[in-house]
């Protein structure tokens, strides 16, 4: 992992910091497209990680892509042939999106300012997102001249529904994080100082219930948002018989039994 991402741990949650406040945590190389991915892939590997935090370094949660390296042609969007910036994108921030996607460790956005084009995209890939009062968003792809080349017309729409999601990639207008609790984007949003207070919270009741449960309560929402009704049952049994036989299964059921509080291994 390079400099772009840090990572910090605390007990079974680990924070990823976003960390170039100097470029409002934009990404604008190959090597930022990696640095995530890696940090992505680094706690998905980790057993003892069950739940992560994505927050920006200073007063961008991340300011999207770098508007001077499409305009040299340079960095993650546009190339001098228009099939190398098709390959550009599938191979930098389309990795990105698919290392969320296949990512089971589940994923809370603290939006502790402006989260812009790309920005906002990685705040829908997360699982829960909350923001601080002072934050501003944008789907503002249009205003540039460009589309969601990230898929975040996929994200955005599974979250708000098809006809804001359109209204906000089609006006492209920045909105308040109080507009953004309204729609329905934001689970929460907080004074700018108790932001990681509450990403933490949320961050320490899920890492309080079983690891292995929950990445699979997570995969299965996942695939739950494009699968029929009849295959999600046939996931859910699937897992629930792989559940059933872990440990902390057994210890959950023993400690609501004897009345104490469980004791969770991962196994």
């Amino acid at each position: 992992m390079g400099d772009f991402v840090q990572r910090e741990t605390n007990g079974r949650v680990a924070i990823l910091l976003l960390n170039s406040p100097d470029t409002l945590n934009a990404i604008g190389t190959r090597e930022h497209c990696e640095d995530l991915i890696g940090a992505l892939e680094a706690i998905e590997e980790d057993p003892a990680i069950s739940v992560a935090i994505l927050t920006g370094n200073g007063r961008a949660f991340c300011a999207g892509g770098n508007l001077k390296g499409m305009k040299d042609k340079t960095g993650i969007g546009r190339l001098p042939i228009p099939a190398d910036t098709m390959s550009n994108y599938r191979r930098g921030v389309q990795k990105i999106t698919r290392a969320f996607m296949e990512s089971n460790v589940p994923m809370i956005a603290a939006v502790n300012g402006h989260a812009i084009g790309l920005g906002l995209d990685l705040a829908c890939l997360c699982d829960v997102r909350v923001a601080a009062e002072s934050a501003k968003c944008a789907a503002s792809f249009i205003k540039v001249g460009i589309v969601p080349g990230d898929g975040g017309a996929w994200s955005l729409q599974q979250i708000l529904g098809y006809s804001k999601a359109a209204e906000l990639f089609l006006t492209g207008e920045r909105f308040s994080a109080a507009a953004g609790l309204d729609m329905g984007l934001f689970s929460q949003v907080v004074p700018d100082d108790e932001l990681m207070d509450a990403a933490q919270g949320i961050a320490a009741k899920i890492a309080e219930n079983p690891p292995r449960a929950v990445r699979l309560t997570k995969r299965l929402l996942r695939e739950a948002q494009a699968q029929r009704y009849s295959d999600i049952l046939e996931l859910s049994a699937a897992y629930q018989a792989v559940i059933h036989e872990t440990r902390d299964h057994e210890e959950a059921v023993d400690a609501f039994l004897e009345k104490r509080a469980p004791n969770f291994t991962g196994e």
